[in-house]
């Protein structure tokens, strides 16, 4: 895992991505998924670049799927980004950098 990217777990979903002071962004992906693992390299990136203001992870929707079935995730990869509990905004399917910082933007306002 890069520096300030967090792994998620359906143990600890509700404290640490629902229960957060700062906003969360989660990236829903799987091990077999080729644009999934085309864009772990993007969300390492911002983790780092976004450290301190939004907490970043990823969730494996295979090793855990509780929440992904919660959530409501039916394709991946999904970018869900949560502030105060709740989901504010997404991103279905790969997307390039610039939009996913874009809509972190938005979501730190």
């Amino acid at each position: 895992m890069a520096a300030g990217l967090k792994e998620f777990t359906d143990a600890e979903f509700e404290a640490q991505v629902m229960k957060s002071a700062q906003p969360v962004l989660v990236d829903f992906w799987a091990t077999w998924c080729g644009p999934c693992k085309a864009l772990t390299p993007t969300i390492e990136k911002l983790a780092g670049e976004f450290e301190g203001r939004m907490v970043v992870g990823k969730m494996d929707i295979q090793s855990q799927p509780l929440t992904a079935g919660n959530m409501g995730i039916r394709s991946i990869p999904a970018l869900l980004f949560f502030k105060g509990g709740k989901v504010v905004d997404s991103i279905m399917g790969a997307a390039n950098e610039d939009k996913i910082r874009d809509k972190i933007n938005e979501v730190l306002g």
